[in-house]
């Protein structure tokens, strides 16, 4: 295999979800590209990774300081709906039925990976709440061990808001 070919082939396979021969398949379908198609392709992925940026007030990808959804005058700003990760927050939107804001906390609690709540999103979501505009929580995050445990954290936090309605999903 050439030198050229194993190296993009490599770095394709550091993708999650993204074994040697998926890789494989890849790199030769960038190879049959038109080269325009795979210098815009080259440049997406560089200007991506250099200029996107996380949402200052919840945590949501953007390529600004306040995403759009945040800055959204026609969305419930006083209800706030807490996912683990951008993907939830991008599955949610798309169903259209969710009006309110968001709050992405980057991952669960996972002692066995080494994240703890420090490592989460969860002091900006409690400064978020003492703006005292918010009327209710809605956490929406897996059922998996981690998810429970990042739950019951949550919840033990949010008691210090007795004001804010907590609600989960089913």
């Amino acid at each position: 295999m050439s030198k050229l070919l194993e190296n993009i082939v490599s770095e394709l396979n550091r993708l999650p979800g993204v074994g040697r021969r998926t890789a494989l398949r890849l790199a030769m379908h960038i190879l049959k590209m038109d080269p325009e198609a795979a210098d815009s392709l080259s440049e997406s992925i560089k200007r991506f990774r250099h200029e996107i940026r996380y949402c200052a007030s919840c945590n949501n990808l953007s390529d600004t300081d306040i995403c759009p959804i945040c800055s959204d005058t026609r969305r419930d700003h006083s209800t706030i709906c807490v996912v683990e990760q951008v993907q939830d927050l991008l599955s949610i939107e798309n169903t259209g039925q969710y009006r309110g804001l968001y709050h992405v906390l980057g991952g669960v609690i996972s002692p066995m990976q080494g994240i703890g709540p420090s490592d989460l999103k969860i002091d900006l979501l409690s400064d978020k709440l003492l703006s005292g505009e918010v009327r209710e929580v809605i956490i929406a995050i897996s059922t998996s061990v981690e998810g429970e445990t990042t739950l019951f954290y949550l919840l033990n936090r949010l008691k210090a808001f007795p004001d804010i309605k907590v609600t989960t999903i089913a």
